[in-house]
Formats: structure tokens, C-alpha cells, sequence
């Protein structure tokens, strides 16, 4: 049975190849409650686009005129953390995938993808789970889970680190600071100071990474981002 289709999905194409976009829309379109709500042919026109519209999905071409991908996606973390990125792509690179999960994209799809595996990786993408949807070669998928995490380019103080665990606890800004007896601007600075030291862009990403790096412990940091295998035929046409 095809899971429940997720309601009114927004989706955003960025794709500098009209044909791409076309045939991309087309595809789309046949999903229950799917709806293409914008397309962009640059890295630059794709940002200005999500700031505007705040779509649940943006599919993102790797490949596009301006910044880089892994730049794009940052960009995008910080106005609009709600946007799901998913990558489409004609590269079956581990180091590609790494770059871009490691920027905060949802997920990493070849263009090589049936129709029905494109729909269903929206949706799972659309789940409130902080997994990441990858549809690549078995290959790649290996040489990803043989990687080494990279260490992180300044060790944190031992400020940040309480912080940190009191994240990890999914404490809110407002209840660390009651419990740090600190204010909330006080946090969100020791925050910003983390992301930037572990080149992290949301809180999920910052524990994963200084979990991974051994600065907390795994039992304190809650779940990590997971491969999710997307099911075939989750069409809900």
C-alpha cells in the first residue's frame, strides 16, 4: 500500500536546462497534492526563489551557473531551514554526496531515477525525520559508510561543550539559558560560535559532527542523520 500522500507539497526546480525542468514538472505534476511552485536556471535565482515562495522541496541541479552547489545549499540553510534540498544530479561521486549532506542537503538523487523513485523521495524528504534520501550506486553508497568524519577545525571550550549537551537534551534557547543563568542572545552567540567551528548549519548538523569528532558523548547527542532507503511505486497517484 503507497503511504499517505503528504499534503499541499510545495516544490521549487533549479535546473539550468529548460528540457530538465519540462520533463521534471511533467513528472511531478502526475504525484497527488504536488505542486510546482517556481524554477530557477542559476544558483542565484534558485535562493531569491526559495526566500520568496519558502517551498517544502527545492530540487536542485549540482551543476548550474554561479556558486557552487554546497555554497547554494548553505545560503539556503540559513534564510530558509524549513526548504528540504534535494540534489539532482547526473554524478555518481561519494565525495560529491559528502560535500553537499555535509552542506545540509536532504538528500541526493541521480537523474537516472525512475519516475516513481523521484516522487517518492519528495515525500520521504517531506517527513519530519532528519534521515537523507539517497537514490545512488550501491558503490558509492559503500565507499560513503567507509569515510572517516574530518575533524573539526577548532576544539570548543568548555562553555560551548555544556551548551552543546544541554542541545543534545533538546533544550530550547529559552530553557539553556534559564539553566546556564545566561541570556538568550548570550546563546545564540556561543551558538553561532559552534556552527562556525564545526562547520555545522543547524543544531542537527552540530551535534553530529561533534559527536562524530568524539567532543560529546553518542548516548547524549540523540539521533544522527541516517541513509533512507526511498520505496519504489510510492506514487500516491
Amino acid at each position: 500500500m503507497s503511504a499517505p500522500a503528504a499534503p499541499g507539497v510545495r516544490i521549487c526546480i533549479a535546473d539550468d536546462h529548460t528540457l530538465m525542468r519540462d520533463g521534471l514538472k511533467e513528472v511531478l505534476g502526475t504525484a497527488t497534492g504536488f505542486t510546482v511552485v517556481g524554477e530557477a536556471s542559476t544558483g542565484a535565482e534558485a535562493v531569491m526563489l526559495v526566500a520568496r515562495l519558502r517551498p517544502d522541496v527545492l530540487l536542485l541541479d549540482i551543476e548550474m551557473p554561479g556558486p557552487q552547489a554546497s555554497e547554494t545549499i548553505r545560503h539556503l540553510a540559513r534564510i530558509a531551514p524549513e526548504t528540504r534540498v534535494l540534489i539532482l544530479t547526473m554524478h555518481d561521486d561519494p565525495d560529491m554526496v559528502h560535500k553537499v549532506l555535509d552542506a545540509g542537503a536532504s538528500g541526493y538523487l541521480l537523474k537516472s531515477i525512475l519516475r516513481d523513485e523521484l516522487i517518492a523521495a519528495v515525500r520521504s524528504a517531506c517527513r519530519p525525520s532528519d534521515s537523507v534520501v539517497l537514490i545512488v550506486s550501491r558503490r558509492t553508497v559503500e565507499q560513503l559508510h567507509r569515510r572517516k568524519p574530518s575533524p573539526p577545525k577548532t576544539q570548543l571550550t568548555e562553555r560551548e561543550l555544556v551548551l552543546l549537551r544541554l542541545v543534545a537534551e533538546a533544550l530550547s534557547n529559552a530553557q539553556i539559558a534559564a539553566r546556564l543563568f545566561i541570556t538568550e542572545a548570550t546563546v545564540k552567540r556561543h551558538l553561532t560560535n559552534i556552527y562556525a567551528k564545526l562547520d555545522a548549519v543547524s543544531r542537527v548538523d552540530a551535534l553530529r559532527k561533534a559527536t562524530a569528532a568524539g567532543l560529546i558523548g553518542s548516548e547524549r547527542a540523540g539521533p544522527t542523520r541516517d541513509f533512507l532507503s526511498v520505496p519504489v511505486g510510492d506514487s500516491g497517484g
